[in-house]
C-alpha cells in the first residue's frame, strides 16, 4: 500500500497534467503509472524525475534494452520490487526474450554473490584493475 494516495487526471494540477500529458505523448500510451502519480504529490519532483528519466533512458551510445536491463539489475540489487516489474515488462516490450531474461537473472545471482563474498572476505582490489 502507498503512503501517498495517487493523484487522478481529474485531481492534478495543471503542472502535473503537463507532465503526465508529455509522459502519454513520449511514451505512446494514455496509461500514466503508479510511480508518477504517487509523485504528482510534489509536481516539482515530478517534472524533475521524468525530464531526467527521458534523458537517460532516451537515445544515446546504449541500446534501449540494455538500458532496461541494467535498470532491472540495479533495481534488484536495490530492492526495488516496484522498479523490477515496470522495467521488466517494458524491457520485454522492447524485444527481451525469456531467454535473455533468465540469462539475465543469472548474471544478477552471480554478481549479488560474488559481491557478497569478496565484500565479506576484503579482498583487496588487483592493481591492474585499478584505473
Amino acid at each position: 500500500m502507498a503512503t501517498v494516495s495517487l493523484i487522478s487526471d481529474e485531481a492534478a494540477s495543471p503542472e502535473v497534467l503537463a507532465v503526465f500529458d508529455d509522459i502519454r505523448a513520449v511514451r505512446g500510451t494514455d496509461f500514466i503509472n503508479n510511480f508518477w502519480r504517487a509523485l504528482a504529490h510534489d509536481p516539482a519532483l515530478l517534472k524533475a524525475t521524468w525530464e531526467r528519466l527521458k534523458v537517460v533512458m532516451g537515445p544515446g551510445d546504449l541500446d534501449p534494452l540494455v538500458k532496461e536491463m541494467i535498470y532491472i539489475a540495479v533495481s534488484t540489487a536495490n530492492g526495488c520490487s516496484y522498479c523490477v516489474h515496470s522495467h521488466t515488462a517494458a524491457a520485454k516490450a522492447k524485444g527481451m526474450s525469456d531467454a535473455q531474461h533468465g540469462e539475465l537473472a543469472a548474471v544478477i545471482g552471480m554478481a549479488m554473490q560474488t559481491n557478497g563474498l569478496v565484500t565479506a572476505l576484503q579482498v583487496e582490489v588487483d592493481k591492474v584493475f585499478k584505473a
